[in-house]
């Protein structure tokens, strides 16, 4: 029987609420699960995509995760993986610097042989280059008694899917007995095509969204002498077994939710803090119902000063300014902004950062790294992005401005018309993890620059 941990988006280097000590807890999260490797003789440990958060892994990040996968060379465990969307490169992947040194190997078309199961890759895909996407691998070695596919994406039948699986399965030119994800943090598990698909969920929380406990999984394939797979619980037929293991020591969140009566507001707040022992955790507290307004700060300076970590609220309540009695309306600001920006005919960087700038989601503390990661990926995907919009009159028709852009996403946006040009341009940009609060509401996370020193944008001209 072949034996391999299924893991994936362990995003190494997020620094999550801007905090350093959350930076470290995902890389030991990662370290749990080498360790866990070691510990339980496996054979191989297979990692589905985002072993980083950003394609520009800090130096101190890249120090950490060539020690974990020493610990699995020095026990003689093979690191099998694929490229997620967060640390996706255009040119060499840092998977391929892992190889190059001996701690890793990146799947792809052809198979890597473990035991008597062939494994084989397929990176991130962008949603717009799959349409002509060709799923051709080599053949099954005749030394192999199972084929495995690891891959990154949303694949149906799961949440947020965009991935058309039973499409990938009957064009594969494999017969893969098992498909290991990554990309959607939440684990699942369903059976397509006579198929085992597999989600093994993420490592540490990266959003308060991810309230289940963080873990991988642990999955068995029958050699031909062994009779039957067998597991306790999780999924199994056809000479796969896949059963979920837990990570128990990763970072304590603590959730507080509270529903206010009418005339409740925050000493009951408080008061259900009090509640939670929440030392060195994450606690995040989520107010709904009616209620009188209440301000974030006091509650989370309770709760910093009872020893946590890290405190958010998030007041999902609509609560109508009842001391403002004048009422203001305006036409149409983002028609009045499009049309600035036809005047001023910026380039499609500058139309990327405005979008940044103007972003109502984005926390004002995380302006800065944000447009800093922004022209850095510009600089290195696209330096055309940089030169200026075509000049135009009103008699120009085959001239397409800026604005004319924004205006043309509103109208196919089917909403109200808010969708940002930055989530056009999504296809080629890491996508971002759909377990990964949405809302934003629940927390203020950022997306800081991975070295020590803030680099200015005066440094990548």
């Amino acid at each position: 029987m072949t034996r391999v941990i299924h893991t994936g988006d362990t995003h190494l280097g997020y620094q999550q609420y801007n905090s350093p000590i959350r930076r470290r807890d995902f890389l030991e999260a990662f370290r749990t699960v080498a360790e866990d490797a070691v510990s339980a003789d496996v054979d191989a440990v297979i990692h589905a995509g985002d072993l980083f958060h950003d394609r520009r892994p800090g130096l101190v990040d890249l120090q950490g995760t060539i020690d974990v996968l020493r610990t699995l060379a020095d026990a003689d465990i093979p690191f099998l993986a694929v490229v997620g969307n967060h640390e996706g490169k255009r040119d060499a992947q840092w998977l391929d610097l892992f190889a190059d040194i001996g701690l890793a190997t990146r799947l792809g078309p052809g198979p890597e042989v473990v035991d008597d199961v062939a494994f084989y890759g397929q990176d991130f895909v962008p949603r717009s280059r799959r349409e002509g996407l060709e799923y051709e691998f080599e053949p099954v070695p005749d030394a192999a008694s199972h084929a495995a596919l690891v891959s990154h994406g949303l694949f149906e039948p799961f949440a947020h899917a965009d991935w058309d699986t039973e499409r990938m399965l009957e064009e594969a030119t494999v017969d893969f007995d098992a498909v290991l994800l990554g990309d959607n943090h939440k684990p699942d598990t369903a059976e397509v095509c006579d198929t085992w698909v597999t989600y093994c969920g993420s490592t540490e929380r990266a959003s308060a969204s991810e309230r289940e406990a963080r873990g991988y999984n642990l999955v068995e394939f029958e050699s031909a002498a062994d009779g039957s797979a067998a597991a306790s619980e999780g999924a199994s037929g056809d000479g796969v077994a896949i059963t979920r293991r837990s990570l128990t020591d990763t970072r304590d969140f603590v959730f507080v939710d509270v529903e206010l009566e009418e005339e409740e507001g925050i000493d009951r707040v408080q008061e259900r803090v009090r509640q939670h022992d929440v030392e060195n955790a994450v606690v995040i507290v989520t107010v709904e119902g009616d209620g009188r307004p209440i301000t974030p700060a006091a509650v989370e300076e309770l709760a910093l000063d009872r020893g946590a970590l890290v405190a958010r609220m998030n007041d999902r309540r609509d609560i109508p300014d009842e001391a403002e009695e004048v009422s203001v309306s305006f036409a149409d600001p983002d028609a009045a902004v499009q049309d600035r920006i036809r005047d001023l005919g910026l380039s499609d960087a500058a139309r990327s950062i405005d979008e940044t700038v103007r972003n109502d989601d984005l926390p004002d503390s995380n302006v800065r790294e944000s447009v800093e990661r922004r022209v850095r990926d510009l600089l290195e995907d696209d330096r055309s992005a940089f030169e200026p919009a075509p000049e135009r009159t009103p008699a120009d028709e085959d001239v397409t401005t800026v604005a004319d852009q924004l205006s043309a996403a509103d109208a196919g946006s089917g909403t109200d018309g808010t969708e940002t040009l930055a989530a056009a341009e999504a296809d080629d940009e890491p996508a971002t993890d759909p377990e990964r609060d949405t809302a934003g509401e629940a927390e203020s996370e950022t997306e800081p620059d991975q070295d020590a020193d803030h680099a200015s944008l005066g440094d990548f001209a």
